[in-house]
């Protein structure tokens, strides 16, 4: 890896950027030998048509005028490209990480070239990124949403419903589930919305709208905190923009 690129740097689930800068500024940009030529780098993809790779550090370098941010903080700073490349690479060093050893036989790992697989040289397995689908609901009674708070959410936050899917389960089978076990309520007419890789720490949100079918709210407990029916003049706060769930909602109060 001799020619120069962009770096997305990690010490600790924080990120080296030039924040108060935009456009290519943002992820430094260095030729490998700056860095050491580190043999472990990931290449995640381009950033303003040049290479960019990731790598995790013990110690930020000096790089003049960058600052560690967390990965949230992207999106604000740099817009929805570099949120995600920077998504893409916090996935792939989590997954580099975490498979360091053969999960069957304990062996050492190595990375197989040519693809994303770190292989065991002893058994053979092959361990590859792993994602966690997920399915997000947000449930419709005329003008009315459903939104709830998960007590992980920040105060006073509500949102769309969401979980994960299950081994031999449908997306849609997923949606009908959650919505009944975290609200107790039944839904119909589901609609896909959009999808969205969220790094947090390796999901796929798969959104959807539906209609209220019946059933009375009862908030599952320890996994919602409240919930309830809201009108578009009457809202609690919202999730952030960088979430497919504000994007939802959004979307769900836009004039037809």
């Amino acid at each position: 890896m001799t020619t120069a690129g962009y770096w997305i740097l990690r010490v600790e689930h924080r990120l080296l950027v030039h924040a108060g800068q935009g456009g290519g500024a943002f992820f430094p940009f260095a030729p490998a030998s700056a860095l050491g030529n580190p043999e472990n780098a990931l290449y995640v993809g381009e950033f303003l048509g040049q290479p960019c790779h990731a790598i995790d550090l013990d110690a930020f370098p000096g790089i003049p005028g960058a600052e560690p941010v967390p990965l949230r903080a992207v999106f604000t700073l740099a817009g929805p490209e570099a949120f995600a490349l920077a998504g893409r690479a916090a996935q792939l060093l989590d997954w580099q990480a975490n498979h360091r050893f053969c999960g069957r036989c304990g062996t050492p790992t190595v990375r197989r070239e040519g693809e994303l697989a770190m292989g065991c040289p002893g058994c053979g397995l092959l361990a590859y990124p792993r994602l966690s689908p997920a399915v997000m609901v947000l449930v419709r009674d005329g003008e009315r949403l459903l939104l709830a708070r998960s007590p992980h959410f920040k105060p006073g936050v509500f949102s769309a419903l969401a979980g994960f899917v299950e081994p031999g389960e449908t997306l849609e089978e997923c949606a009908v589930r959650e919505v009944r076990e975290e609200v107790g309520i039944e839904i119909a007419r589901l609609r896909y919305f959009a999808s969205q890789p969220w790094p947090f720490p390796n999901s796929l949100m798969v959104a959807f709208f539906a209609d209220y079918a019946g059933g009375t709210i009862t908030p599952q407990p320890e996994e919602i905190e409240a919930a309830d029916w809201f009108v578009p003049g009457a809202l609690p706060l919202l999730p952030e923009p960088v979430s497919i769930a504000r994007r939802l909602i959004d979307a769900a109060l836009a004039p037809v």
